[in-house]
């Protein structure tokens, strides 16, 4: 991507730097936890997470390894903002959500540290747009506490299987019941707090089921981008209520 390293003075400023030559490859996953405007972004050397949450009781967090990167490079140990994930989409996004056939948008993606911008270098057809979108201080995220030793019960299904589960489901009701064994604890959840994840689901070739001894609900999508590649999406969900004894 020559046109976009002509751009950028000096990388070495950056703690963060990305490449993408297909920005689909980052974008789709996104969409799939795009349920709130904010997003908290996390960057190590193994990669990029982005967590979105809801009321305390919801979170999503979007997986992007760093070898779907084809440049990645993060000069500290860990690099951490917040961001508006709709303005961030709408960026990616700006040479249109359907381009041509056999026609990609490049991207790279730059971030100098605590209070400067999300630089965004997007090339499409020798064409390039330069994005800077202002970053926030990064929020407390919520830690479920999600250890597979408390995990009492555990399904691992294509996820055509679950979507048609799920277009059989009155979305209008407020709750739904996951059982996976015969023993108690039975646990429901509200359909609210579900309804998310379907963007997920629609996107994925593999989900995981897990609930622990406190009915807390982890969804984990496997996630095949354009090239390939596999991302993962995991949904964390708070129990509404456990099911009374009969």
């Amino acid at each position: 991507m020559p046109l976009l390293t002509q751009q950028i003075p000096d990388e070495n400023d950056y703690s963060l730097v990305a490449s993408l030559d297909n920005v689909r490859n980052l974008s789709t996953i996104l969409k799939a936890i795009h349920f709130r405007e904010h997003a908290t972004c996390f960057a190590t050397k193994n990669g990029i997470k982005v967590t979105v949450e809801n009321a305390k009781c919801v979170q999503a967090n979007a997986f992007i390894q760093a070898g779907i990167f084809q440049e990645f490079r993060v000069q500290e140990e860990s690099v951490t903002f917040r961001i508006n994930l709709t303005v961030l989409l709408d960026c990616l996004s700006i040479f249109g959500s359907n381009p041509m056939p056999g026609t990609l948008t490049a991207l790279r993606m730059c971030y100098q540290g605590y209070g400067y911008p999300l630089m965004l270098f997007l090339e499409e057809g020798g064409v390039v747009t330069v994005c800077k979108i202002n970053t926030q201080e990064p929020e407390e995220t919520l830690d479920f506490d999600f250890c597979s030793t408390n995990v009492i019960n555990k399904i691992i299904l294509q996820s055509e299987g679950l979507r048609e589960a799920f277009s059989e489901l009155d979305m209008t009701s407020e709750v739904l019941q996951i059982t996976m064994s015969p023993d108690k604890p039975y646990f429901r959840y509200k359909i609210s707090l579900l309804k998310p994840s379907t963007k997920a689901l629609v996107l994925s070739c593999k989900v995981s089921i897990r609930t622990d001894n406190r009915g807390f609900l982890s969804l984990q999508y496997m996630i095949r981008n354009e090239d390939g590649q596999i991302c993962f999406v995991e949904y964390y969900c708070c129990p509404d209520e456990e099911v009374p004894e009969s």
